[in-house]
């Protein structure tokens, strides 16, 4: 194997310095500093003998040095549930898209629905001394939320509300989202009703206010099934297996907390040759992408995504920028979309 030219790399072991720079270079490591941090400041002719330097050696700065001197770090930790979920990826993407073109580079962590990981997650990233955090949620345990005031940056809190959150939050009332589809069933001719929800503290949200709202409307409240897991499309088919072995009346309407679980049942109702929405009608959440291509169509809660995600960053940048922080409370609402499944 060929040994590389005399000089392409610092004569040493380990990861290359900044020190090893100013040697190539033939600047002082102080130079150096000054030339990755303004570049202005530094002649031309001695800028570039630097970047030849880093180019030949793939040398990166150290970062959280940088921030610990400037206070800025320039990264933005995200924690969400799921990374492989639409409905937070979809958010991210929009959010990241406006943070990149500001400069700023997202950190992920996958929290699933653990509080205590959640807790662990923030203080990891912390530790990394991010200029802002985005969370999931505005239920948090005690440890992290203490954890968050102290850290002293801005706080979003997304895909929920609350009066008092930790900094600000952008999301929309999933107490209203349940009464929505309640009333909307109601209005729609349904007499008997049921749910099925994953387990989840904003879906458990929904659900409720759907089975209190159904019930005042029709004096029976109604039927309820709980998943101890993600929704899916074959938790979907188990579901109204299970409401029909029940007794569930003829004409239902189903309430679901996720799309996944009512594609799941219109998969399973055409199976059994149940018309929809005739035998069983269903209405989910999310309006995610094949949604409007099931058969039939499915009826679903809609929350613009994107949108969320734009609102959450410019609600950071806004932080960022202002003396004074912005509102807090930033409701983005839904739409129940109609068609063709209820």
């Amino acid at each position: 194997m060929a040994r590389p030219p005399a000089g392409s790399r610092p004569p040493r072991n380990g990861g290359v310095t900044m020190a090893d720079i100013g040697r190539l270079a033939g600047v002082t490591q102080v130079t150096v500093s000054r030339a990755l941090s303004t570049p202005s400041k530094v002649s031309p002719q001695t800028l570039e003998r630097i970047r030849d330097a880093i180019r030949r050696t793939g040398y990166v700065p150290n970062a959280l040095a940088g921030a610990l001197a400037s206070s800025r770090s320039r990264l933005i930790a995200a924690l969400v549930p799921s990374v492989t979920n639409i409905v937070y990826s979809s958010l991210l993407h929009a959010f990241s898209d406006i943070m990149w073109s500001h400069g700023y580079q997202i950190m992920l962590s996958e929290v699933g629905a653990d509080p205590e990981r959640e807790e662990q997650a923030i203080a990891a990233h912390l530790s990394r001394r991010p200029d802002a955090v985005l969370l999931t949620g505005v239920h948090h345990s005690p440890g992290a939320r203490l954890m968050l005031v102290n850290a002293g940056i801005p706080v979003v809190e997304v895909w929920d509300l609350t009066e008092t959150p930790i900094d600000c939050c952008v999301g929309f009332s999933h107490e209203n989202a349940g009464r929505a589809a309640a009333d909307f069933a109601w209005q729609a001719g349904y007499r008997s009703a049921a749910t099925v929800t994953a387990a989840e503290e904003r879906a458990r949200r929904r659900r409720d206010a759907f089975a209190d709202r159904f019930g005042s409307l029709s004096g029976s409240r109604p039927a309820g099934l709980d998943f101890g897991r993600a929704a899916t499309l074959g938790s979907g088919r188990a579901a109204l297996a299970r409401l029909l072995e029940q007794g569930m009346a003829p004409g239902t309407v189903v309430f679901c907390s996720s799309d996944q679980f009512a594609q799941g049942i219109l998969v399973e109702a055409a199976a059994r040759g149940l018309a929809v929405p005739r035998d069983v009608a269903v209405i989910g959440f999310g309006d995610q992408d094949f949604a409007a291509s099931t058969e039939p169509s499915l009826t679903t809660i809609r929350i613009d995504r994107q949108h969320l995600g734009r609102v959450a960053a410019e609600a950071l940048l806004d932080r960022f920028a202002a003396e004074a922080p912005g509102p807090g409370v930033h409701d983005v609402g839904f739409t129940l979309t109609r068609r063709n499944s209820a």
